[in-house]
């Protein structure tokens, strides 16, 4: 089963250096029941992009809860035996928990497909929505506008022989 889990750059660089995501229980995302009813697809790329992108802003939420990250999402696609990520069955219709699982212990980063991670380019507006996330989930309007911003950019895909360079 492909999983994505949220990170920022400084929990990538420690993931690295331990050679393992973790430690756990980790969240992450991936293609469930409850997402595939909201998205209303049978196309598995279209539902892993949308689980990837829930992953995304769960990325941001841990951005906005560490000043000293920098200002990029990271996602690592990772692939875990079916059974090892599962899903809170009380959560399932849950918006807020769509695609969410929970992986009970950490996981070895030899098991990873990619890391997706915001360009350069994404800082400033990542800057912003991390800064609106709170107000957003207010209900503020021009918050969420912000938010949402981000969401606009594109998470570029690198290989796992990658890591060194984008935590470099």
């Amino acid at each position: 089963m492909r999983v994505y889990v949220p990170l920022t750059l400084p929990g990538l660089a420690a993931a690295h250096k331990a050679g393992e995501i973790g430690p756990g229980p980790l969240t992450a995302y991936a293609v469930t029941p409850g997402l595939r009813e909201w998205y209303v697809s049978d196309d598995i790329e279209e539902l892993e992009y949308a689980a990837l992108n829930r992953a995304a802003s769960a990325s941001l939420r841990l951005i906005a809860g560490n000043p000293e990250a920098v200002r990029r999402r990271v996602v690592v696609a990772v692939d875990v035996p079916d059974g090892v990520a599962v899903a809170d069955p009380d959560r399932s219709l849950d918006s807020s928990s769509l695609g969410e699982v929970r992986i009970a212990s950490s996981v070895a980063l030899t098991e990873a497909a990619a890391v997706h991670v915001d360009a350069d380019d994404a800082e400033k507006d990542v800057t912003a929505a991390a800064a609106a996330l709170g107000a957003a989930d207010l209900g503020d309007d021009d918050a969420q506008f912000t938010v949402d911003g981000a969401e606009d950019h594109e998470l570029l895909w690198f290989g796992i022989q990658e890591i060194p360079n984008l935590i470099g």
